[in-house]
């Protein structure tokens, strides 16, 4: 039918049936659709959004005009970059009529960044959204072991990857046992795969030293799986050191940038993972110079300070110290018994003047030179003066070697100059 048909009235021909909405847009439907099955549109993307069902919708225009367009969640999954409002794209897909808006919209099968592959896109925008996160720090990578026991390799069993690393690891170093963890490197699924391999490694119950994970060389595409996000954060979150071996020398993966240590090739993971027999013996044979020359020294220099040692006075003439202690001693003894000696004698001497002093106050000493001592008997006040006694007071006299009892007859007061000093009446 063509186009001109659609726009007649029943007017125009009695035998032109009304067509329903429905109808109509069932033919426009079929028109536009077998028109157009497949074409290219490039645009800027606009109004996009990503529901929990994981189809895509969004609007793509240019500067005159746009078109609704959907990627569904299978073709979605396929893409390996961000989709976001302001980007450059190319899609190839279908018209189709979305019959209950009366709308129409491309289907997208297929998405590209413009300007760039889409792979080369995807791998740019993910790299900086994942340094962003820190993921790709310096700061956070480990140390490989010195010499580890047991080593785990995840990667494709039957690949070149496996035999030239296991070829290396033979001829360098035979005292470490080697876990195959088999997965697939390329294509659908495979990521999951490694990223499951990464997680088992870290769960198994036998401690693993060391966790390879690599491939041999190939395209951007080949290698692919290697910068998937679900790997990439899953050797993040290894707690075992990882190696990553993945491609030729000029290959460069998001699993290199966030490993604990990049090798160029399986080869070299080898090499980097294990020492040689030969290295070992010639770092033996060092140490052991090293050692048996430091012996040298320390035995030379124990010596030089020994006959330092000896020739010190102390001990060519040990007993000269003592000696001379025991004379210092000697004298302090003397010194001590002069001193003593002249305390003695200043003691007694004080003593013997204090004596003289005590024996020229003491009233025995009066009495041995003539004078005599008298008491009433009957209160024991001393007698000084006449007048204290009367006529049958009874007195008593001490001498100088004795003492009389006597009484008094009579009382006679004298006025001479013995009494000067009595005390007024």
């Amino acid at each position: 039918m063509a186009l001109d048909d659609l726009y007649s009235t029943p007017a125009d021909s009695a035998v032109e049936r009304v067509l329903s909405v429905s109808e109509l847009t069932d033919q426009i439907k079929g028109v536009l659709e077998g028109q157009f099955p497949s074409v290219w549109v490039s645009g800027e993307i606009s109004n996009f959004s990503r529901p929990q069902s994981g189809h895509c919708y969004l609007t793509l225009k240019d500067d005159l005009a746009q078109i609704r367009a959907v990627l569904w969640r299978n073709a979605a999954s396929r893409v390996r970059f961000d989709l976001h409002d302001g980007l450059e794209v190319i899609c190839q897909g279908s018209l189709d009529v979305y019959a209950p808006r009366g709308s129409y919209q491309l289907v997208i099968q297929r998405i590209e960044p413009k300007g760039l592959g889409a792979l080369e896109q995807a791998l740019r925008l993910l790299r900086e959204r994942l340094a962003a996160e820190g993921l790709f720090e310096a700061a956070r990578k480990r140390p490989l072991p010195k010499f580890p026991r047991r080593i785990a390799f995840v990667t494709s069993p039957t690949g070149a990857a496996i035999r030239d690393f296991l070829e290396v690891l033979r001829r360098r170093w035979r005292g470490v046992d080697v876990l195959v963890v088999p997965v697939r490197v390329q294509g659908e699924g495979a990521a999951a795969e490694i990223a499951a391999g990464i997680e088992l490694v870290n769960r198994l119950a036998q401690e693993v030293d060391v966790l390879v994970v690599g491939r041999g060389g190939g395209s951007l595409e080949d290698l692919w799986a290697f910068n998937e996000e679900i790997v990439v954060r899953a050797i993040f979150a290894s707690r075992i050191p990882v190696i990553s071996a993945v491609g030729h020398e000029i290959d460069v993966t998001l699993a290199d940038l966030v490993a604990d240590v990049r090798a160029l090739t399986p080869s070299e993971a080898a090499e980097l993972v294990v020492p040689t027999g030969d290295e070992i013996a010639a770092l033996l044979e060092r140490q052991g110079q090293r050692l048996a020359g430091a012996l040298r020294n320390r035995a030379a220099a124990a010596r030089t300070r020994l006959d330092a040692l000896a020739a010190r006075r102390v001990f060519r003439r040990p007993l000269e110290r003592v000696q001379l202690l025991e004379r210092r001693l000697d004298e302090l003894q003397a010194r001590g018994q002069r001193a003593v000696v002249r305390h003695v004698q200043t003691a007694t001497s004080l003593v013997g003047a204090k004596a003289g002093q005590l024996e020229s106050l003491s009233p025995l000493a009066v009495l041995g030179r003539g004078y005599s001592l008298t008491t009433r008997l009957d209160d024991g006040q001393l007698v000084r003066f006449a007048r204290q006694m009367t006529i049958g007071d009874r007195l008593r006299t001490r001498l100088t070697d004795g003492a009389v009892t006597s009484r008094v007859e009579s009382v006679e007061e004298t006025t001479d100059d013995i009494s000067a000093g009595r005390p007024s009446q």
